[in-house]
């Protein structure tokens, strides 16, 4: 059905062969509290019914702003950068097709902007969640420091920002396979963009042994390289030399540890001891979780009793359920 006005948000969801987690990631923008938004799925090059799966939702929902674009495969940013070029929005948020926001994300993120005009980028804590039936872990990330951006990334790419932000850094570079979120991230940081961070965990990230978040950790220090490169005028000249070797000559050679510049170097340590932190809580958590279902079988077998009904989870968790 038509609209009167255009939508002061629009959400981006590009799809390459997850047409198994749409569902779920457009039903978590259908749940959301604030609701002037049109949501934008770009099919990047699917082989599986991604199309199809789009096709069938938006034909479900007719009554708000659903549309599809499709392109031939070219990888994450190139198929953010079409859907925002296509979006109509003031705001931006991109969502990858498995992941969620929780039903405030939209209104508490969207009130920062509105009511700051010198905030261009506000983000949130995100939870972590898996395809099986374990429960939510809330990661608590620190408030917005540039700073600490050069160092590691503090933003998950689904924050909302100004559309003027993309259109100012140039949208995201479309030679990185991973690591173009905290590019484009830094790209802000360049133009004097600022950024708020609101303590709640209002985006989901779905926690697989695959991803390319998995690949931007194993080639941490190369994305660093890149990124030094791109935005040279925030690096000491030693970095960028650096960043210079690694990218245009004996890459081997330039990302061992004593060819690494000590700023570089220690902010990758720093980064690996985070995620290996992450990690550990996220194993434990799934330790704890199956030895207390096995304790519960175990008695119910022995009690003679049937356990306790499986719990349903919902689309997206909320920000109290984490």
């Amino acid at each position: 059905m038509p609209h009167s006005s255009d939508p002061v948000v629009s959400v981006v969801i590009p799809c390459h062969n997850y047409a198994r987690y749409l569902p779920e990631a457009v039903s978590s923008v259908l749940a959301q509290t604030f609701r002037d938004w049109e949501l934008v799925i770009v099919d990047d090059g699917s082989t599986d019914n991604t199309a199809e799966t789009a096709q069938t939702l938006i034909a479900r929902h007719p009554d708000r702003r659903i549309r599809l674009l499709q392109q031939p495969n070219a990888g994450v940013s190139a198929a953010r950068n079409t859907g925002i070029e296509a979006a109509i929005g003031r705001y931006i948020l991109p969502l990858d097709a498995d992941d969620v926001i929780a039903p405030t994300m939209l209104e508490k993120t969207v009130t920062v902007l509105d009511s700051a005009p010198g905030i261009t980028i506000a983000s949130t804590d995100v939870f972590t969640f898996t395809d099986d039936d374990l429960p939510p872990q809330a990661m608590p990330l620190p408030a917005y420091s540039r700073e600490l951006l050069l160092q590691r990334l503090i933003m998950f790419y689904c924050s909302l920002y100004r559309r003027t932000a993309w259109q100012t850094v140039g949208g995201y570079d479309e030679t990185m396979r991973a690591g173009e979120d905290w590019d484009f991230w830094i790209g802000c940081v360049e133009h004097g963009f600022d950024a708020h961070h609101i303590h709640e965990p209002l985006f989901g990230a779905r926690n697989k042994d695959t991803g390319l978040h998995l690949e931007a950790a194993e080639n941490d220090l190369a994305i660093r390289a890149r990124i030094v490169a791109n935005h040279p005028s925030l690096f000491k000249p030693i970095t960028r030399g650096w960043a210079q070797a690694v990218l245009s000559q004996d890459a081997e050679a330039g990302l061992r540890d004593e060819q690494v510049p000590d700023d570089i170097l220690t902010r990758a340590t720093e980064m690996d001891q985070f995620l290996t932190a992450v990690m550990a809580l996220q194993r434990t958590t799934r330790v704890q979780y199956y030895h207390i279902k096995r304790l519960e079988k175990a008695l119910a077998a022995h009690s003679g009793t049937a356990g306790p009904p499986p719990q349903e989870r919902g689309p997206a968790p909320t920000a109290s359920a984490v």
